[in-house]
């Protein structure tokens, strides 16, 4: 099962990308959804995670106020709304699939192969 993410691009400091995210199978419904990112060198770090019935679990400091998560369970989607992009916001943006709303990259059974948020300045 995997985990198709899209919507990354090119876009300049200040603009905006929404991210989508829906398994190639089964339903996550009852899941918990997270969105993670990578930058070469760099660890894999949790941007915000959604509970299985659209309640807010977690954004990492760097992105709060920027950065909206929310799912569709109707469309069996997640979705991820940046705005106010940084060029630190570079990175491949992964979206993950767990039993528990975690921060926590090991408590994700399902991963996608990510797609490439590049912010120039």
């Amino acid at each position: 099962v995997q985990l198709q993410a899209s919507g990354g691009g090119l876009v300049q400091a200040g603009g905006s990308l929404r991210l989508s995210c829906t398994p190639s199978e089964r339903t996550f419904n009852n899941y918990a959804l997270g969105w993670f990112r990578q930058d070469p060198g760099k660890e894999r770090e949790c941007v915000a995670v959604v509970r299985w019935n659209g309640a807010v679990a977690y954004y990492a400091d760097s992105v709060k106020g920027r950065f909206t998560i929310s799912r569709d369970n109707a469309k069996n989607t997640v979705y991820l709304q940046l705005n106010s992009l940084k060029p630190e916001d570079t990175a491949v943006y992964h979206c993950a699939a767990g039993r528990i709303p975690s921060s926590r990259r090991g408590d994700y059974i399902y991963w996608g192969q990510g797609t490439q948020v590049t912010v120039s300045s």
